[in-house]
């Protein structure tokens, strides 16, 4: 059984480097333009499923998809909606660095531990679920950067950038990591498009933590 995590498109937040979390921030036309060439990537092989974050950048970038590849609308998962960054969200990477220097405590920030136990959980059941199917996930940099953590640590791991996709296979009851050779990925890291990490000023410290 296979699941492809995809990053949501683009959005206004993203380009302005403001940390977004679970703030509601829609897909802007560069996000849109995203999807759709993710969405035509993915049509090269046949998908059982679709589902996404209920944020709207999620849900609307795995709609576009889903026209793509000829599935029904996509079902919300609300396991995988984005890392809370509590009262950070907003701030832009200036912002992030005075208010919240390296080490200190941010309110209501999700740990990344709790992102992994609530998202790893609902992915393996998933699985379980579409046995020997082929599904897509629309999620968000965060969560991505959480799971790639959990199962494949002290690997290093390619760009987590607006519409890339990353695949992994589940096996003997937890999710492994497909090499980063597959030809969908790498013409999806050549879309263009900054990574998570560039974007979000707490990823670049001590992944994330």
């Amino acid at each position: 059984m296979f699941i492809y995590l995809v990053r949501h498109g683009e959005t206004d937040w993203n380009r302005q480097r403001r940390i977004q979390g679970s703030t509601d921030i829609p897909l802007n036309e560069t996000g849109r333009a995203q999807a759709r060439v993710t969405g035509q990537l993915l049509a090269r092989r046949r998908w059982n499923g679709i589902f996404a974050s209920p944020l709207s950048r999620a849900m609307e970038t795995a709609e576009i998809i889903a026209d793509h590849i000829g599935l029904p609308a996509p079902q919300p998962l609300a396991a995988v909606v984005e890392r809370n960054y509590g009262v950070a969200e907003g701030c832009t990477d200036k912002e992030i660095d005075a208010k919240y220097p390296v080490g200190s405590n941010v309110p209501g920030r999700e740990p990344r531990e709790a992102v992994v136990n609530r998202v790893l959980p609902a992915l393996i059941q998933l699985a379980e679920d579409h046995h020997g199917e082929s599904v897509i996930v629309v999620a968000h940099g965060g969560v991505i950067a959480s799971v790639l953590a959990a199962v494949a640590p002290g690997q290093s791991h390619g760009r987590i950038a607006n519409g890339s996709i990353h695949s992994f296979r589940h096996d003997a009851g937890t999710l492994r990591l497909i090499d980063f050779d597959d030809p969908i990925e790498e013409e999806s890291e050549r879309q263009g498009g900054e990574d998570f990490e560039a974007q979000n000023a707490f990823a670049r410290r001590a992944g994330g933590r």
